[in-house]
């Protein structure tokens, strides 16, 4: 039976690639100066969309964050090859307070333990608590993502028309993690549960989250992997990248949403964000359950060859003449 749902996500993986083929293709067709669309679109298009992009934003948000193959990358690959243009750093990074929404209410029980765990802990000076060790691993882990992402942010190197954004760095960014994946599939052990996690696995598991700056790394992809090289279980790895990453991605969110305000968006331009951040919110929830349900089960080889796949179509594209 795992076989044979492996063949079938297997199968709608490459129906998904396809897919997104099709679709370039067809816009091609539809508009031939889609190839230098990224590079036309006027500056105010990263900001303002129609209510059915947003939907559709939040949904490939949704559906990718969490998942180990990359929310920028879908983000920027997805809308650009419908035609609309790259959304732009701000846009996904509001977009992505939805999946925050729905990381915290699908963990809100565990979040409540650890954080009422954690106060005890201090007040009776029970450092070696379980609660407390794993909430001092995601505080430090969160560390090096938010020094260097507002180091980044600061420097003015991760902008919309940065290199690390182009099309081509993020398709060898998702094959490189999709080669580093099944590697830690094949080395990784898989035995260690989730009351085994320290402050030292959110140290290592921390140190890869910031590969997640790099487009098309994915931040998921990241510290999924170095769970499973540190030898997790793969529902466990999935759990604890999920927590580590609530405060990581709030701060991105939270950074470029006054950065939003500080563009002084007129009010009917909010509803698209509003509609994408809910959207994000229903197929993030949606996706996390899928996942870690199907880590119990399952090894992460579809997500590998899903990787290389996108990787190895936008090189191709890209090759054909299509400009990002």
């Amino acid at each position: 039976m795992i076989r044979l749902s492996q063949k079938w996500l297997k199968f709608f993986s490459a129906i998904a690639l396809v897919t997104i083929l099709v679709l370039a293709l067809e816009g091609l067709k539809a508009n031939p100066t889609l190839a230098n669309a990224a590079t036309e679109i006027d500056s105010s298009r990263s900001i303002y969309f129609s209510l059915f992009e947003a939907i559709v934003l939040g949904i490939v948000q949704g559906l990718t964050e969490f998942i180990p193959i990359s929310s920028t990358a879908h983000l920027k690959a997805v809308p650009v090859l419908l035609g609309w243009g790259d959304p732009g750093v701000t846009v996904t990074a509001v977009i992505q307070l939805g999946s925050i929404a729905a990381v915290l209410w699908y963990y809100r029980k565990k979040i409540t333990k650890l954080l009422f765990g954690t106060v005890k802990a201090i007040r009776e000076s029970d450092y070696q608590s379980q609660d407390f060790r794993i909430s001092l691993g995601i505080a430090v882990g969160t560390l090096p993502i938010a020094i260097i992402g507002l180091f980044l942010k600061g420097s003015g190197i991760y902008t919309d028309d940065s290199p690390l954004r182009s099309m081509g760095a993020i398709a060898v960014a998702s094959i490189v993690m999709a080669l580093l994946l099944a590697l830690a599939e094949k080395l990784g052990s898989h035995k260690r549960d989730f009351k085994s996690i320290n402050t030292k696995d959110g140290v290592l598991m921390g140190v890869a989250q910031t590969l997640a700056l790099i487009p098309g790394v994915s931040r998921s992809g990241s510290t999924n992997t170095a769970g499973l090289f540190i030898s997790l279980e793969r529902s466990t790895a999935g759990d604890f990248s999920f927590l580590l990453g609530i405060p990581a991605i709030t701060l991105a969110g939270i950074v470029e949403l006054k950065d939003a305000f500080d563009q002084k968006i007129p009010a009917d331009e909010w509803l698209g964000l509003i509609v994408g951040v809910i959207s994000a919110a229903i197929f993030s929830y949606l996706a996390i359950a899928w996942l870690i349900n199907y880590l119990k089960k399952h090894n992460t080889w579809v997500f590998v060859w899903y990787r290389l796949g996108f990787g190895l179509l936008i090189l191709g594209l890209i090759t054909s003449g299509i400009n990002f």
